[in-house]
């Protein structure tokens, strides 16, 4: 039996009170830099996925400081990704969430998922995000401009 993921996911834009952003580089495709990111399972509600997907992904525990940002978007299933979902997914549909910490905290990378990772200013880490909605994210958290473009 073929499982499919669910064509539903989190963004979590995780954050010092100084505003630095933490952002993960994926082991593939190489070059593709994040923030915290993955799928609901079937069964799961996006803030759970949210707290699942933060320890998962760096070994922080996310009680206190997650918080929904109120914005969901809607986007096409990119080729890289494409064989996971069933054939009539098309589009994912990403809840964003902010993990305010007050400070760094050390991370630890879990699994193969992702090579590395750093702590960026705002502004550069909108920068270096890869996808149009991690940039969009990262500027409303911190009221950049540019938070209303799509691009």
């Amino acid at each position: 039996m073929i499982s499919y993921k669910r064509p539903e996911s989190v963004l979590v834009v995780v954050h010092t009170r100084a505003g630095e952003v933490l952002l993960l580089e994926r082991s593939r495709p190489r070059g593709f830099w994040q923030s915290v990111t993955g799928s609901l399972e079937w069964d799961e509600s996006a803030m759970a996925a949210a707290r699942r997907e933060v320890r998962e992904e760096t070994g922080l525990r996310a009680t206190d400081g997650l918080r929904p940002l109120g914005r969901t978007v809607r986007f096409r299933i990119v080729p890289p990704w494409r064989e996971r979902y069933a054939p009539t997914a098309r589009f994912n549909t990403e809840h964003w969430f902010r993990l305010e910490l007050p400070a760094r905290r050390l991370i630890r990378l879990r699994g193969t998922e992702h090579r590395q990772h750093r702590w960026l200013p705002a502004a550069l880490a909108a920068q270096r995000a890869t996808s149009w909605t991690n940039r969009q994210a990262i500027r409303l958290v911190f009221g950049l401009p540019g938070a209303a473009d799509r691009r």
